[in-house]
């Protein structure tokens, strides 16, 4: 079955990885800028990574047919140097009209201070100056709920936001009603660590249904699996869900979601090929 992986940190991953994502069935990976291990030292080391994300990955993507889109921002593990902060967000308005740059993201909250809330709100401002859409990170363990509670509670009382054009990912059991009931898109994180599996997200799928939900890998350099939705798929086809159902939550949601961007596009398969 087809899929796209809304959450792919590619650039910690290796090419091999690709290969296996597209022999799985995937056809288009968007990578959001993230915290690389390390607190970055400078802007000038944001540029080098931000190059990449634009550059590298979508050639090392193109060679398995792999559509690879980005999204740009300073993660909100380094949001608490606010010159820093500044200095990345003058940097990302010139990345944003670049082809596969579909928007401002994965910015949020870690440990929920007011300098990464104060981070959180200018990568807002800069989204909606730009009309960009939105990619949300929520933060994990014990601070989970409190976190994403400030987040959809700020998102909701700015009116200029858009709710459908805003993924606030990582939701759990006890977050994801919060996200849906404010008319955000709700990520599900594949993730064997600190995230929900295959088993736990298909429980939240069964209670909740599958409208504005979205299903992703967000494999990086920690203990992760780049084929996470093919498990996804294999697990759902197991409880008997038909893939209609399936097909919905690891394709059609995802084209949904990111078809708000006039950037976004799959490769054409059906394309004509000249034998010589």
């Amino acid at each position: 079955m087809e899929y796209l992986d809304l959450h792919a940190h590619m650039v910690s991953r290796t090419t091999d990885d690709y290969r296996a994502m597209a022999l799985t069935g995937c056809v288009a990976v968007t990578e959001p800028a993230f915290w690389a291990g390390y607190d970055r030292p400078g802007v000038e080391a944001f540029v080098d990574y931000f190059n990449r994300l634009v550059d590298f990955e979508p050639q090392r993507a193109a060679q398995y047919g792999i559509a690879h889109f980005t999204w740009m921002c300073l993660n909100p593990k380094e949001a608490e140097d606010r010159e820093l902060t500044r200095r990345v967000l003058d940097v990302i308005p010139s990345y944003l009209e670049r082809p596969n740059v579909l928007g401002i993201g994965e910015i949020g909250l870690n440990r929920v201070t007011r300098n990464e809330l104060a981070g959180f709100k200018d990568h807002v401002d800069l989204a909606m100056e730009h009309d960009q859409l939105i990619h949300v990170h929520t933060p994990h363990l014990e601070d989970k709920w409190k976190g994403t509670k400030v987040i959809v509670d700020t998102l909701a009382a700015d009116q200029r936001i858009t709710p459908r054009r805003v993924m606030v990912d990582h939701a759990e059991e006890h977050t994801v009603e919060m996200i849906l009931a404010d008319g955000f898109w709700a990520g599900l994180t594949l993730y064997p660590v600190t995230k929900v599996g295959p088993s736990r997200a298909i429980d939240i799928i069964e209670i909740h249904g599958p409208e504005r939900i979205c299903v992703a890998s967000a494999c990086d350099w920690g203990e992760s699996r780049p084929t996470a939705i093919p498990e996804f798929v294999l697990e759902m086809r197991r409880r008997g869900h038909p893939d209609s159902l399936i097909r919905k939550v690891v394709y059609d949601n995802p084209i949904e979601l990111l078809s708000q961007s006039p950037k976004f596009g799959l490769p054409d398969r059906e394309a004509s090929v000249a034998w010589g």
